[in-house]
């Protein structure tokens, strides 16, 4: 049981959600030397490991999520001392409007905690297929339950942290899913209301694309803006 550390920044700037990977090219172009941990890649291959370092959309304005060694390497962009990126075709000089640091206690409680799910995609081309010959609703929403659990032990795992206890996941309610394209690729995207006994940081992500707004999630005691 320990807390972990994160950095919320949030900016002035709206930024639609269909922008979140120009957004990373754009902040990656302020780079140099190693950045590993804003692309999560190393040379050619993918980094297969949580990402420490989140582009997101909170409350319909660019931000950028930073997690353990993620708020110290976030330095490197404030250190470039510019914040002029190209989103797309067009140019926009981005101020901060918030700096938060706040350390968080991830540890498995007896009490559940419940939390909003948005954008999730939590399967492969294969586990969707299974997925979908499931012709019951309980059969799925276990299905569901347990892709979502296997996403917090991985982010658990990504932050150094290791579970004796065993965690429930619950799902309570999931709306109809819909495709979105994840790197060019249509992916079927959930919205869900779970309980778990794991604490969770706000606004960190969960499942796949978690570095790119997808799997947002949120204490139901607080609103976020999520108009896709």
């Amino acid at each position: 049981m320990r807390k972990i550390n994160l950095l919320y920044i949030r900016f002035h700037d709206a930024l639609r959600s269909n922008e979140l990977e120009m957004f990373r090219g754009a902040v990656l172009s302020k780079l140099s030397g190693d950045s590993t941990l804003f692309h999560n890649h190393v040379g050619e291959n993918f980094r297969y490991s949580y990402p420490l370092i989140q582009y997101k959309r909170l409350f319909g304005k660019a931000a950028i999520v930073c997690l353990e060694e993620g708020t110290e390497a976030i330095g490197k962009l404030f250190a470039a001392g510019d914040f002029t990126f190209r989103i797309g075709e067009r140019v926009v000089r981005m101020g901060i409007e918030s700096l938060y640091p706040r350390q968080a206690l991830v540890r498995v409680w007896d009490a559940a905690f419940t939390y909003q799910l948005y954008r999730w995609l939590p399967f492969n081309e294969e586990n969707f297929q299974a997925y979908q010959r499931m012709e019951g609703l309980a059969e799925r929403y276990d299905f569901l339950e347990r892709k979502l659990t296997g996403n917090i032990l991985s982010f658990a795992k990504g932050v150094g942290i290791h579970f004796d206890e065993r965690i429930t996941c619950k799902i309570l309610e999931a709306e109809e899913p819909y495709w979105t394209l994840y790197k060019g690729v249509r992916m079927k995207t959930f919205n869900v209301r779970f309980k778990t006994n794991v604490s969770l940081p706000e606004h960190i992500g969960l499942g796949k694309g978690a570095s790119l707004g997808h799997g947002i999630i949120h204490s139901v005691k607080k609103s976020l803006d999520n108009d896709g």
